[in-house]
């Protein structure tokens, strides 16, 4: 074998005992966030470790992740749950080419399923397109318009929107029936559909979805509804509104960015920016 004269004259760099017990500590932080959030790649563990007060660089985290086996394989599979047969009438995409700009001015409604040991129970949930933030949800063993209706005045009533707002949803027999219309256009909502069979039109509801399954359906495998129910309120509450980091969120959780938000309107410093500046000062 031939080596090339860099390689030949290369000599190992001797790290101090400090740089050392630097890396180890490193390793600790990153592995201690990989416990808490066993689906986080390296780009997110690299933004919480910053948020941390940590500056380093991506490049480190990914060495040490894949050093340590920390990263994970991502699987992709999409599963339809849409029934669109029906009679009902069908909306227009109203979303296609928008950018949202401020809170409720855009819901995303989509229903996905949760497989238990007995079959499946189904999930249906509302985001606030700006934030990405959960703002209602419900777990049923059956696929009505009972769960979609529920979901619907669970966030009509936690962030009572002025009439206006867009809802966006698949064409859907849940989604489509005249109960459900009806409470939309009472609350002065502006109906908007996806074409059928196309999950793209739809695209930030898929990727929360993918997330709920790739961070805690497919981790905690689930066995019976009653772990379902125990298990993903905190899921939803606690880890993916409050916690998660979101990269189209500039790497915020969607209650941050929520409060950054209002807290630009009103000129005052955000929580977090305030616990950050205090862990790097």
């Amino acid at each position: 074998m031939t080596l090339s004269r860099s390689n030949f004259y290369h000599r190992p760099k001797d790290r101090s005992q400090g740089e050392i017990q630097q890396e180890v500590d490193l390793r600790g932080k990153i592995e201690a966030i990989c416990l808490e959030y066993p689906r986080y790649g390296y780009r997110r563990v690299s933004e919480q470790l910053k948020r941390e007060g940590l500056q380093v660089n991506h490049k480190k985290v990914l060495r040490l992740m894949r050093k340590s086996y920390l990263l994970c394989r991502i699987r992709h599979r999409w599963v339809k749950t849409t029934d669109s047969k029906h009679h009902f009438p069908r909306y227009p995409n109203l979303i296609k080419g928008i950018v949202t700009t401020c809170l409720n001015q855009v819901w995303l409604s989509d229903i996905t399923y949760i497989r238990i040991r007995t079959g499946f129970v189904y999930l249906t949930a509302i985001l606030d397109a700006y934030s990405r933030k959960v703002i209602g949800y419900a777990v049923s063993t059956s696929l009505d318009t009972a769960l979609t209706l529920e979901v619907l005045k669970m966030a009509i009533a936690k962030r009572q929107p002025d009439p206006g707002v867009i809802h966006h949803s698949d064409q859907g027999v849940q989604y489509a029936s005249g109960e459900y219309v009806d409470e939309l256009k009472r609350q002065g909502f502006l109906i908007s559909m996806a074409r059928t069979g196309n999950p793209y039109d739809n695209a930030i509801m898929e990727s929360f979805f993918k997330t709920l399954k790739h961070e805690e359906v497919n981790i905690c495998e689930y066995e019976t509804y009653q772990d379902v129910i125990n298990r993903l309120p905190y899921f939803l509450g606690e880890v993916y509104n409050h916690k998660r980091l979101h990269s189209a969120l500039g790497y915020r959780p969607p209650d941050e960015s929520e409060e950054v938000l209002l807290s630009q309107e009103n000129n005052e410093i955000p929580r977090q920016t305030l616990l950050t500046l205090s862990v790097q000062s």
